[in-house]
């Protein structure tokens, strides 16, 4: 079995934990007791990891812990691995000298190999300061005043190509490997909208270079999120303050934009807040926690239509497993740290387990274990750490002592692959820590009603799960096909309407092949119901002929055409003088 490892940062240090199944120090990594670590991060494949503790940056090797490089950087505050492990960048607080002279470059890039700076840049604000590359690192790009500069195979003297938009605020590049492709945000001005833009690199010029384009107001940030196949990106566009006051938390709108030019607006059915929005790793649904609390939970298809409805509940962020066969939803922060743990193929629950206080969380990447943290600054008081399976079994817990915080906590990743998915179980698996359950606190009641019964009220009347998958196997149909058959019932549909408009034929000749040929009962006023009730028939026969051309028909038609039977009874009474 291939040992995940895990970091930790805090006031007490970096330390590093092998586990499942077993948790235990690292045996090769020495733990740095330093209370000033500032950052620690592992590369995108895991192999190496690295951490600044107030004086040097130091690279080791996660497999033999081997020191590889030391930097002597004691002030940087971020750092950043590229995709193949081939540079890293820092960056440390911008300084400007006491004369107004400007600052020194304060954004490194350094090759991992020789340990050598090659570029420095001065970026001035910490948000987005990271370069973002491709996977493939041929392309990197910077957002530099309002620009978006690429530079190609680590060639950072020269500016390849520019993407120049008026006021470009954010970009984030799509994953995997060439073509690259890019989704840019241009926040809206003077009356006119904010919009995000798609484009294949290198191609930006040109009316009809944009591969989509989606405009919308109420957008004063947003959040790109590609799809793991890069096919398509989820812009969760917000606005500081709503207007109507119905929320603190501002406005939030879910747009859906595709590169092949396809947009749309995501519906969802309960007003209120978008807390959360996760890409399922098949890159072809994707989950929203959405509505004032108790938050609804929905999962949609490409073509933003729901799938299924998880209810509502009290939660507010939805974690795919890496390998997307298993959802978690869950409540933090503010909430008790409810989690439910769902079956993605059947939607059925696995567990439902609780983290009191928690303020992070993290898939393992074999799919089995999650993490769950107290870490500060968010609460300062209770920090510590859980290891959980996913049928809600506890397997670790620590808890920091009592003047340490915990700052930090990251799994080592790996590579897709490495952890297969595995069959899903629903039997909580062994642990050899007790379960912990925690009894729920008892609303507050005044004094008068303490020695009543408990009333069975409830402030919210909580929505069961439901699957609203649309029930058609038929296969889906090209536009050009829907095209020609809405042509071709229109065809009918005109040739139908015509028929209408022709003179009747004479009432010898039988009005349908259900309805008996003309009988003359000898009495004038029979003879005068059977005409009327055939002249009756007549009509609904051809309203029905309409109905089967794919004609809408009005209300009154339809009840027309219910009457049908009782029609012909009445025909078949009269002819037989009943």
């Amino acid at each position: 079995m291939r040992l995940v490892m895990t970091t930790f940062r805090g006031s007490d240090g970096i330390q590093l934990v092998q586990g499942p199944p077993k948790f235990t120090d690292s045996e090769t990594f020495q733990r740095d007791p330093s209370k000033n670590c500032k950052v620690s991060r592992f590369t995108k494949d895991g192999k190496l990891f690295g951490w600044c503790n107030g004086e040097v940056i130091n690279i080791v090797n996660c497999s033999d812990s081997k020191l590889l490089h030391t930097f002597d950087l004691p002030k940087v505050v971020s750092l950043e691995f590229s995709p193949k492990n081939t540079i890293l960048a820092t960056w440390q607080t911008y300084t400007t000298s006491k004369d107004g002279a400007a600052g020194t470059p304060n954004l490194q890039l350094y090759d991992l190999k020789s340990g050598n700076c090659v570029k420095s840049f001065i970026q001035k604000k910490m948000e987005n300061w990271s370069p973002r590359w491709s996977d493939d690192e041929s392309i990197c790009a910077r957002n530099v005043n309002n620009e978006v500069h690429f530079f190609e195979n680590s060639n950072f003297d020269t500016i390849a190509n520019k993407l120049h938009l008026q006021k470009v605020s954010d970009f984030e590049l799509s994953p995997g490997e060439h073509p690259c492709k890019v989704a840019v945000y241009v926040p809206g001005s003077k009356g006119a909208p904010s919009f995000v833009r798609l484009y294949q690199y290198p191609n930006f010029s040109g009316p009809h270079s944009a591969l989509a384009n989606k405009s919308f107001f109420k957008a004063d940030r947003v959040i790109m999120l590609w799809n793991s196949k890069a096919t398509a990106v989820l812009v969760t566009a917000s606005t500081d303050v709503d207007k109507t006051g119905a929320s603190y938390y501002g406005e939030q709108t879910l747009h859906y934009i595709a590169v092949n030019g396809e947009s749309a607006v995501v519906q969802l059915p309960k007003n209120g807040p978008i807390y959360d929005v996760s890409w399922n790793k098949n890159a072809t649904e994707f989950c929203v926690v959405y509505g004032f609390m108790p938050a609804k939970a929905t999962v949609f298809n490409l073509k933003c239509d729901p799938i299924f409805d998880f209810g509502t509940g009290p939660r507010n962020a939805a974690f795919y497993s890496p390998q997307g066969h298993i959802l978690v939803l869950a409540g933090f922060g503010n909430l008790r740290g409810q989690m439910e743990v769902w079956d993605v193929k059947n939607y059925k629950l696995i567990s439902k387990p609780t983290a009191s206080d928690a303020t992070f969380f993290s898939w393992c990447p074999n799919g089995e274990h999650i993490i769950t943290a107290t870490c500060s600054p968010r609460l300062r008081v209770g920090n510590g750490y859980k290891i959980w399976h996913y049928t809600g079994t506890l397997l670790h817990k620590y808890d920091v002592p009592a003047n340490s915080e915990l700052w930090q906590v990251s799994w080592q990743p790996f590579v897709d692959g490495v952890f297969p998915a595995k069959a899903i179980v629903y039997q909580a698996v062994p642990g050899d820590l007790p379960t912990q359950d925690t009894k729920p606190t008892e609303a507050y009641r005044p004094p008068a009603l303490r020695n009543k019964p408990v009333s069975s009220y409830k402030l919210h009347e909580d929505e069961p799960p439901q699957s609203i998958r649309p029930q058609s196997t038929e296969k889906p149909v090209s536009k050009t096909a829907l095209k020609n058959q809405k042509k071709r019932e229109a065809k009918k549909a005109a040739k139908q309407e015509s028929k209408l408009e022709e003179p009747a034929e004479p009432e010898s000749k039988s009005v349908e092949n259900n309805t008996p040929a003309s009988v003359t009962t000898g009495d004038p006023e029979t003879d005068k119901k059977i005409k009327n009730v055939k002249k009756k028939l007549k009509a609904i026969e051809q309203l029905k002929e309409l109905q089967a051309s794919g004609k809408p028909l009005e209300k009154n038609q339809i009840e027309k055409i219910q009457k049908e039977n009782v029609l012909l009874k009445e025909l078949e009474d009269l002819e037989l003088g009943v």
